[in-house]
């Protein structure tokens, strides 16, 4: 992938991962939100999001 094209946010990235807490969306349901974790934005973030900032996960360094 070219570092100058658009990538999308999604758990093959190394900065993202499940979040911690479920529901974030007030339903009280798991993962309805459809939010990961971005470490390097420290928040969450809408899965499937255009993101500039996405990093190939190397598998073997990184674990979700």
């Amino acid at each position: 992938m070219n570092t100058d094209t658009l990538g999308f946010c999604d758990l093959g990235c190394r900065y993202a991962s499940w979040p911690k807490k479920d529901g974030m969306d007030g339903s009280g349901s798991c993962r309805t939100f459809a939010a990961l974790y971005c470490s390097l934005k420290d928040r969450p973030v809408h899965k499937n999001m255009p993101c500039r900032d996405r990093q190939e996960r190397d598998p073997e360094k990184d674990s979700r």
